[in-house]
């Protein structure tokens, strides 16, 4: 009864925050280099946080834009002639930042060129920077349709590389990813689905070369296309996570949003595996309703692929549905239409515009997910998902870090669930915003406040210690 005893009263320490991933509060350094940690996009952070929850402080740095994304966050990098752990964001204008993650100082701002000709409009990035391996780059995007590989020492850019040929009308939205020795990054459109524009899928290298393009509407035209040139449009590649990455053969997948589909050149509401380099498709998967979902403008496309096993993933939408699918049967060029394992509705019900997050924990798998009106955990059980909690508290993309889930509400607060019951830690004062995320890392969270459709050029960020 002793050890029952005391097993019980951890469980209560633990719930009410007193430490998260670690008995000590002592952590090594370990860096949280692109939105979703990895680049198969888990959103979970292996390591312990050392963060103790009931006692985190807030501190409010003030940015120069808003930063309607997530941070990302480099251990122990030298800028100017120090070592700094650093945050890393990009504002909805395309300046980036390097932030002191202990004092909250910034340590150095680049402005891309052209910076206040759009300024205040709304043509806006809202892409995660994703960190270079080396440590020493990291690669941003801004709203004149340029990656940038920025220097982590200074900020200075190394160079500039086009993804687009009409960035008033293709957008840079969801965040970059980094594998197998290429930057990836994905276009979208912008509200109002303003033709013409073609979601794409880019991959370029380390030295600034754009390797692959691949065109998921006129899919037959390789390289950049001027979207003018093709007679189609939409189809954007807008998700939160943009590319994820497979875990071994390195394989893309992408999700597009409302648009045509034909099976051969024109691939709207689909679900993509393209090569690693983007150089071809491997694999394809869209709803048997996918006109249907066209014309009511319901874009499976709204959320990224989820990766759960080397077998299955997951995939939402803004019909409020979440698909449990086999990747095997999106193997081959043939259109491949329905053949779902499972369908479960999202949260509330409501459109998934979100990243989930994936734990793997005990050898068991867990599915997260918010939308506007819900979280909700499910475990993967024989093949299926099986709903173990959730609640009426709508959120952003959460993060699972040290046993406990991070959640941003964007009508203001970051509250904090034991991850495996859903009981409420704590939620963390902060403001509102949009579609910004929380990272956890070294005894920190970061957490940019604002919303990119406000077009303001000023904004917060939230540093807990």
């Amino acid at each position: 009864m002793r050890v029952v005893a005391l097993a019980a009263a951890a469980v209560v320490a633990f719930a009410a925050g007193v430490w998260a991933g670690s008995s000590s509060g002592q952590t090594a350094g370990h860096d949280w280099p692109r939105f979703g940690f990895d680049a198969s996009r888990s959103s979970s952070f292996p390591y312990p946080t050392g963060l103790k929850v009931a006692a985190l402080q807030r501190q409010q740095v003030q940015l120069p834009g808003t930063a309607d994304s997530s941070a990302i966050y480099l251990q122990a990098v030298t800028i100017g002639s120090s070592a700094h752990d650093a945050f890393f964001l990009t504002t909805t204008y395309g300046i980036t930042v390097a932030v002191d993650a202990s004092s909250g100082q910034i340590l150095w701002t680049w402005k891309p060129p052209g910076y206040s000709s759009w300024a205040g409009s709304a043509q806006i990035t809202t892409a995660t920077p994703v960190a270079d391996p080396s440590r020493d780059w990291i690669y941003a995007a801004s709203p004149d349709g340029m990656i940038q590989k920025l220097a982590v020492a200074d900020g200075h850019a190394a160079w500039r590389v086009s993804i687009t040929k009409l960035p008033s009308r293709e957008k840079i939205a969801a965040s970059l990813n980094y594998a197998g020795g290429r930057v990836i990054a994905t276009t979208g459109g912008y509200i109002g689905d303003a033709p013409p524009y073609q979601g794409h899928v880019a991959t370029i290298s380390p030295d600034g070369t754009l390797l692959h393009v691949w065109n998921s509407l006129c899919s037959d035209q390789t390289g950049l296309i001027d979207p003018h040139s093709c007679r189609s449009s939409d189809s954007a590649i807008w998700g939160r996570a943009g590319a994820v990455v497979l875990p071994g053969s390195g394989d893309l997948l992408v999700a597009t949003g409302n648009g045509p589909w034909n099976g051969t050149t024109d691939w709207g509401d689909a679900v993509l595996r393209l090569a690693p380099d983007a150089s071809r498709m491997l694999g394809n998967y869209t709803p048997t309703n996918t006109q249907e979902l066209n014309q009511n403008d319901t874009d499976i496309g709204s959320t990224s692929p989820v990766y759960l096993t080397p077998t299955l993933i997951a995939q939402g939408g803004k019909d409020g549905k979440i698909r449990l699918l086999s990747l095997a049967r999106l193997g081959g060029t043939s259109p491949h239409q329905g053949g779902e394992l499972q369908v479960v509705s999202t949260p509330s019900g409501s459109d998934l515009f979100t990243a989930p997050a994936v734990w793997r924990s005990g050898g068991r798998t867990w599915l997260f997910a918010a939308d506007n009106g819900g979280t909700q955990a499910w475990l993967l059980r024989n093949g299926k998902l099986r709903s173990v909690w959730k609640n009426g508290t709508g959120g952003t993309s959460p993060v699972v870090a040290g046993g406990l889930l991070w959640v941003y509400d964007p009508g203001g607060g970051l509250n904090v669930y034991v991850a495996n019951t859903g009981k409420l830690v704590r939620t963390l004062d902060c403001g509102g915003g949009h579609w910004n995320s929380p990272i956890v890392a070294d005894g920190r969270v970061a957490l940019p406040e604002g919303n990119a459709n406000d077009h303001a050029t000023s904004g917060v960020l939230d540093i807990w210690r």
